[in-house]
This record gives structure tokens, sequence and C-alpha cells, in this order.
């Protein structure tokens, strides 16, 4: 038998040394067993997709631009798709140029540019707490330390961001940009309030800190839309990520991001120098199906699914878990859970697992290894049903964890 040996270990690069498999990824084989009933990874839910609008926008676009489909594109992007997204984002308040847009391979891969063409070693990149796991792989791949500021249920805390702000120009540390989920937020669910929006601007415009927004889940919302975008309130100072993923699907790998017109450029050396070019189908194909679909109606039809949704996993947490303390998200895909004092949800997952449920625990969403008395449940692709088992199989697990902590906690104070 062949053994896994890394013969090159030596020769690789000191970043390569950072990339390390994300504690979501890692689930993915067990999960994907059947009989696994899986709160653990964020999909969407894409069977709620009349695959008829995805069959027409197909024809449309062969018929009218079949040989530019299959052939290569342009650094940018697909110009009537750029024009498209300007008009998408400008539902949350968002003024923009086509020029000033660059499509990417999702927004993760923009995000994953943005890191390269701003982070040095040791750089400090601001960031929630908790934040999104492959936020936090990134910019550990570019050897940036992430420091975490403090969340509450309306968001970043100003406050907090203000004094870590001082606190690391105190020590002279070198702040690159702040990177925010406003919206639904992965893992919280919680959404920046509207007040504490231009706060935050403020000081970032203050201290001379670039913000990212990215923002995926903005369309998503259950009962209201979300507050505008901070990218409406300052133009110079936010990079805005956007993706198709979640108000389409994430199969296409599309995402977007609009920057003021220095990094724009920048932006697009970048993307040619790492992809040549995004694909050229995979818009044509979303240009496409902008153009033919009532896409507004299907985005509406995914916040009905994941309303459901959201709806069973709280109400399954009031009747398996009333003990414990949950956001209601109200837009998304996900909760965020805290555990009783002494438990740690990494340790517990294999308990979890065996019990045939999955979830991701709280530590893959922090830098610095915290959280183990958090955990995430991911609503949007089980059915009802299906979630309600999970958070009862989950139930079992905690419970049974909390008795063995508080009778061995009472042993070991006698």
């Amino acid at each position: 038998m062949r053994q896994n040996l890394d013969n090159w270990l030596d020769a690789y690069s000191a970043r390569a040394h950072n990339l390390s498999v994300s504690e979501v990824r890692a689930l993915f084989a067990v999960v994907s067993r059947p009989e696994v009933v899986s709160l653990a990874g964020g999909m969407p839910y894409v069977a709620a997709l009349p695959k008829d609008l995805l069959r027409e926008a197909y024809d449309a676009m062969m018929k009218s631009n079949g040989d530019l489909a299959i052939q290569y594109g342009g650094g940018q992007g697909d110009a009537k798709l750029r024009d498209q997204t300007r008009e998408l984002m400008a539902l949350e308040g968002i003024r923009s140029s086509v020029e000033d847009i660059v499509i990417t391979t999702g927004s993760q891969h923009g995000l994953e540019l943005l890191s390269g063409l701003f982070l040095d070693k040791g750089d400090v990149v601001l960031a929630e707490g908790p934040s999104y796991v492959g936020a936090l792989g990134i910019f550990r791949h570019y050897q940036a330390h992430v420091e975490h500021v403090l969340t509450d249920n309306d968001g970043m805390i100003p406050s907090a961001l203000e004094s870590t702000i001082k606190a690391l120009k105190a020590q002279s540390r070198k702040i690159k940009f702040l990177y925010l989920v406003p919206n639904f937020a992965n893992p919280s669910g919680v959404t920046l309030a509207k007040a504490r929006r231009a706060k935050i601007l403020e000081l970032c415009r203050k201290n001379h800190i670039l913000v990212i927004e990215d923002n995926p889940y903005g369309l998503l919302f259950f009962d209201k839309p979300v507050p505008d975008a901070l990218r409406s309130m300052d133009e110079e100072g936010i990079v805005y990520l956007g993706s198709f993923s979640k108000i389409l699907a994430p199969g296409f790998r599309v995402g977007y991001v609009l920057a003021p017109p220095a990094i724009r450029d920048k932006l697009v050396l970048a993307n040619e120098s790492a992809i040549l070019c995004p694909s050229s189908f995979s818009q044509m194909m979303i240009s496409s199906y902008l153009e033919h679909a009532d896409w507004k109606g299907q985005v509406e039809t995914f916040r009905g699914v994941y309303r459901e949704r959201r709806d069973a996993a709280l109400s399954a947490m009031e009747e398996h878990l009333p003990q414990l303390e949950t956001t209601r998200p109200d837009g998304g895909f996900y909760l965020w859970v805290t555990l009783p004092d002494g438990l740690d949800s990494k340790a517990m997952l294999p308990l979890a697992v065996k019990e045939l449920v999955a979830y991701t625990p709280g530590t893959a969403f922090y830098g610095d290894g915290t959280g183990q008395n958090k955990l995430r449940i991911c609503y949007s692709y089980p059915t009802p049903d299906r979630i309600n088992l999970g958070i009862k199989r989950l139930s079992t697990v905690i419970n049974l964890q909390t008795e063995l902590q508080e009778t061995f906690g009472k042993k070991g104070k006698k």
C-alpha cells in the first residue's frame, strides 16, 4: 500500500504551510451519508429552482451567443452581465458604474484576489467574532492576523471596534481592512443594525481602514428588506462582494466585486493572472436567466423556502433544546447556538455523528481557536421534517453531555 508521504514538504512556500482543511469541508464525507441529517454545510436548496427556467435561459443563450459562450472572454467579465449586476445592486441602494464591476469565480474568489492585493505577512484583518470560515482560511493562507471584534445580536459593536483599533495602533500593528458580512451573517445569522453602520464607517474613514462588505444573503430576507448596503454610504472606502450562488445556484461559480477605480484596475490584472478570464458560459447563462426569467419572483420563492426552514429550526430548538440560547435570524441560512458551560462543540461532534446528525463547531469561525461552546446550525438544505429530526438527535447528545458535566462537576467540588 502506498504511503501518503509528502516528498516535497521542504519545497513548499511558507504560505503553503498555512493551507488546511476547513472544519466545514472536513465534514462533507460524513454528511453525504443519507442516514445523517446534515445541519452543517451552507448549501442552498437548489431543488426550489425550476429547471425549466435554466433550460429556457440555455436555449436563448445558445441561439443568440452560442459561439461566444464557449470562447475565452475578458478578464473583467461580460459587459452585459456587469450591467445587469449593477441593476441588481441597486435593489440595496448601491449606485455603480459598469466599469467598476469585476466578475469573479464566486465571491470567495473575489475575496482571495483582494487578500492577495492587500495582505502581507503579519498584517491585521479586522472581522466579526464569529466570522465566515472561508474568509478566515484565505486570511490564514496570506499569513495575516485576524482580530475579532465583539459582536452581539445587532452585529458588530462600534465601541468595541474603536477600542480594538486603538489597541492595535498602540502596538504599531498594520490594519489593512475590515471584513464584514453585514446581512444574516455566516455563521451568526445576525444583521448589522442600521444605526451602527454609519458609526462603523466613520471609524474606518477616520483610521484609513478599507472596508470589504461581503453580502451574499442580503436579498434573502424573510419579512422586511435589510438596510441599504454599506457601499451605498461610501463609494471610495468600501469594496463590495456579491454572488449569484444564493439567489440562483452555486454551481455556476459566478460572483462580482464592486471597487473604486484604482482597486478595480488591480483586480482585473489579478483576475487575468490567476484564471485568465471567468467562465464565459456561466456568465452568459446567468445573463440570459436574468433577461428571460422572472428572477425576482424566484428570489421570493427562495425566501419562502428558507423562512419555512428557519421556522422549523426555531420550533425544533424550542421543543427539544429550550434551555439553549440561539439567534433568531430574519433571513439567510443560519442559527448560532450557545452550549451550556463546559461543553465543547468540536469534541462533541463525533458523538453527534454517531447519533446521525452533523453541525459545524464554533471553533471553525474564530481565527484564534475559541468558540468551543458555540455551534452553527444550517437550516437551508434539509426539509423541515429532517431539521426537526436532526435537532432532536442533537438534543440527545447535548442533554447527555450536560448531565455528565453536571455529575462530574459536582463530584469534583466535593
